[in-house]
């Protein structure tokens, strides 16, 4: 099976290329692959003639969006549709990476494959959008949103851990809700999903929720670090983006259809502290 994988570079895109040695991999990343240039993604495609298009490539500096909101419809939605496009001509299949953001984060319980989307930032209508486009374009697509994902490359876990070198103790906010997600998982989920004719949208997060605050501290523990945490609120934090406080997803589709391989969050962050021992 030949791959073309998009945002290569990305933590995503590196498990991708990671967990793929049995298959035909191209990888591109935003040097070797201007996603924004229609006739590029089209002359790209058509050369490598790709059964599957995992496109990790994104717009994802969400505070940025704010201030950038043409730059974040550029890449997500613009580059989404050419890749949607080409993949149209050519006859493969497009797996698009989105993102618990497109919800508004007010819902009380899990939110399911088809609960209403109202996203409340620039990078959350953008990837909504990009998630609308290939909608239109193209019949054969698997659409997976994710959320808190962390893996080989700046993300929560390694922020924590850098930080825990300080003396001071660190402040966290406790009041938003998701569930940490490894790429390992999500990279298996996908593969999982590409052998399947289940096109659609799905959501592929780990089990179970917890705070910024309780996975901070569950981080800790697992490195065996003797690190303070004190638990604040959103509001002590103002970000020009806001946060979902209330972005747990339920795998509702893969349950249905191909089956939910996804660890709970603590499993995988064993798994991940484990490998990186």
């Amino acid at each position: 099976m030949k791959i073309l994988v998009t945002g290569a570079n990305g933590q995503l895109g590196r498990e991708i290329a990671r967990q793929g040695t049995e298959y035909n991999l191209f990888l591109t990343d935003q040097d070797t692959l201007n996603i924004t240039d229609g006739a590029a993604v089209t002359n790209c495609i058509q050369q490598l003639k790709p059964d599957v298009v995992v496109h990790c490539a994104a717009y994802t500096n969400v505070d940025g969006a704010e201030s950038d909101p043409d730059g974040a419809f550029r890449v997500n939605v613009v580059g989404s549709q050419n890749m949607a496009a080409g993949c149209l001509e050519t006859g493969a299949r497009l797996v698009y990476v989105s993102t618990d953001y497109v919800f508004d984060g007010f819902k009380k319980e899990p939110y399911r494959e088809f609960d209403v989307v109202n996203p409340q930032t620039v990078y959350g209508l953008t990837k909504m959008q990009g998630e609308q486009i290939i909608r239109q374009i193209l019949g054969r697509h698997y659409i997976v949103r994710t959320a808190w994902l962390y893996g080989d490359g700046n993300n929560f876990v390694r922020t924590m851990l850098r930080l825990a070198s300080q003396k001071q103790p660190l402040r966290v906010v406790a009041d938003q809700f998701g569930t940490p997600t490894s790429t390992t998982d999500l990279a298996r989920t996908i593969y999982k999903l590409i052998h399947s004719d289940s096109y659609g949208t799905y959501h592929a997060t780990c089990q179970g929720q917890c705070s910024w605050y309780e996975f901070s501290t569950e981080i800790f523990r697992q490195h065996g670090l003797a690190v303070k945490v004190m638990p604040v609120t959103s509001a002590e934090f103002v970000r020009p983006a806001m946060r979902p406080q209330y972005s747990v997803l339920d795998n509702y589709m893969l349950r249905m259809t191909v089956g939910d391989p996804m660890h709970t969050w603590l499993e995988a962050l064993k798994e991940w502290t484990i490998g990186k021992k």
